[in-house]
């Protein structure tokens, strides 16, 4: 019985990633929530903070949020790991940065994230051509999400504070032996600091990204896990999305800190439930707060991804995801840990999940 129970989770997890893969792939237009994975966020300072980082970003995760907070970095060595898991530990979400800077003026950064579910039971061939239930004949798979950010920051002369940055990215995703694709596209950010006010600006596939994706037909058999036809190869485009941002830090009693920010995200690629949405341009506000002690611990808190939702009495209500984070630094090391509701969206409905994010950062030399 345990065995068919977690067979049964499994192969609900494929006929999920199946089932939002094979309308991408169908399509030449271009969807919404295209290379969503790449916006579920990185970093438990960040997702405890609800994910408010455009103009706070400044080290090695500073290339997944903003690539011109790289100059920003204490040390000039950075690294940053994380580990996070969705849907009671069926998704792992895993992410690995590092950050240096070339001179005073420039530094450079790459990332490295995956999405994915592991050890899908494949149960199509399960019974033999007489009959019988044969476990031998189970195979196990991966769906998985990759992308690789190659990180560039330039400061700008004469203008202080002012620092320029892009990405380029190489995504590739693949589900099992049936289908993968490959993907190209760019980032571009912007921060300026003056006095204590931050500001920042990213703009993500400002270019627009490319996934063009190759389907095996003969292995994917479409139609045994989901019941509809098999996808062919096609490309699917990711439109721009630009998140702005504004950050300050007040100094506290004693020795505390607070920094408090708040980031727009606007999307392109059609109408969302958001708090402002059209069918040109969707923004999603978000806020974060950070307190600090002696620059050694620190709480934070955010909120964002406002929505509406129809209630049971039919009544439509707007609701909020909060989040919640601590932190600790010491002698360059770095433990933050995150309690966040994480929202995946596909194909127009959003799912939600609590998610326990640990990331562990070292700055040195």
């Amino acid at each position: 019985m345990p065995h068919f129970t977690r067979s049964a989770a499994l192969l609900l997890g494929v006929g999920l990633s199946l089932g939002v893969l094979s309308p991408a792939l169908a399509q030449t237009k271009t969807p919404k929530y295209s290379n969503e994975f790449l916006n579920i966020g990185v970093g438990g300072r960040a997702l405890g903070m609800g994910k408010v980082q455009a103009s706070l970003a400044e080290d090695a995760t500073a290339g997944y949020w903003n690539p011109a907070g790289l100059l920003g970095q204490k040390h000039k060595y950075d690294a940053v790991l994380m580990h996070s898991e969705l849907f009671s530990g069926i998704v792992k979400n895993d992410y690995a940065a590092f950050s240096m800077p070339l001179d005073e003026k420039s530094a450079i950064g790459i990332s490295l994230i995956r999405l994915g579910v592991d050890d899908i039971a494949d149960t199509r061939d399960l019974v033999n051509e007489y009959g019988y239930v044969q476990y031998d004949r189970i195979r196990y798979f991966s769906v998985a999400d990759y992308a690789l950010l190659l990180s560039y920051a330039y400061k700008v002369a004469n203008i202080e504070g002012l620092q320029v940055g892009a990405n380029a990215k190489v995504i590739y995703r693949n589900v099992g032996e049936f289908a993968n694709a490959w993907g190209f596209g760019v980032d571009a950010g912007v921060q300026y600091n003056r006095g204590n006010w931050r500001l920042g600006l990213m703009a993500r596939d400002i270019t627009t990204t490319f996934n063009a994706w190759s389907v095996d037909a003969d292995k994917f058999k479409g139609s045994a896990i989901t019941n509809d036809p098999i996808p062919k190869s096609s490309t699917e485009i990711t439109l721009p999305r630009l998140v702005l941002g504004v950050g300050r830090t007040v100094k506290l009693p004693g020795q505390f800190t607070a920094l408090a920010a708040v980031d727009l995200e606007a999307t392109t690629d059609g109408e969302r439930n958001t708090l402002i949405s059209s069918s040109a341009v969707s923004i999603d506000p978000r806020a974060g707060l950070e307190v600090g002690y002696n620059s050694l611990v620190f709480l934070r808190g955010g909120i964002g991804n406002f929505q509406q939702i129809k209630t049971f009495t039919g009544q439509d209500e707007w609701k909020a995801q909060p989040s919640l984070g601590v932190g600790v630094a010491l002698s360059g090391l770095r433990l933050d840990m995150a309690l966040s509701r994480l929202a995946v969206e596909k194909l127009g409905q959003r799912s939600q999940a609590n998610s326990i994010i640990v990331s562990l950062g070292y700055g040195f030399k």
